[in-house]
């Protein structure tokens, strides 16, 4: 699994998950504390978009 990005900060939720991105290669993806990780995409806006659906999902 990779490591959340550095400049990039988690999104708590009442759910009590906590969503970021990480890179891989040229792609990034969603990740959450849960263990759970979104699809790999190349446009860090949709990976941002998968976190924030994320806990509602």
């Amino acid at each position: 699994m990779p490591l959340p990005r550095p400049d990039a900060a988690a999104q708590p939720s009442a759910a009590g998950h906590a969503t970021s991105t990480a890179e891989r290669g040229s792609f990034c993806l969603a990740v959450c504390t849960c263990g759970w990780t979104g699809p790999a995409r190349r446009s860090r806006d949709l990976a941002r978009k998968d976190a924030a659906r994320h806990p509602a999902g």
